[in-house]
């Protein structure tokens, strides 16, 4: 239901960019918001992001200005674009579906978890 798609190793140097993409169901897209998560090592997981399924958008104050989510509906793709990145940024990722259409960056039911991808931002 939520796959993120591996396409090779995330790697970046610090103030690079990175794309990560998340091919969901169509019935999800409508239904349901699209969720970005982080755990960077050692720390708890953290919620980087969410979008609607009219488009609306939310971010941690930590990527805001930086990242973006958007969609495509026609490949039925959510894609996170981390732009000016940092070691900060370092971490496992994730993407998840969150019941209802509406998304709030820290107020969500997860109902279904991508598997996660390590991305690695050197200085």
């Amino acid at each position: 239901q939520v796959h993120l798609v591996e396409s090779g190793e995330n790697l970046a140097l610090n103030g690079g960019s990175m794309r990560l993409s998340c091919v969901v169901s169509k019935r999800t897209l409508v239904h349901d918001n699209i969720r970005w998560f982080r755990q960077p090592p050692g720390k708890r997981r953290e919620a980087v992001s969410c979008i609607s399924s009219d488009g609306r958008t939310q971010y941690a104050d930590s990527v805001k200005g930086r990242f973006t989510v958007s969609t495509d509906q026609a490949k039925n793709t959510v894609y996170l674009q981390m732009n000016a990145v940092t070691p900060d940024d370092t971490g496992v990722y994730y993407c998840a579906a969150g019941q209802g259409s509406s998304c709030y960056l820290n107020d969500y039911v997860v109902s279904a978890w991508s598997q996660g991808t390590q991305v690695t931002i050197s200085a």
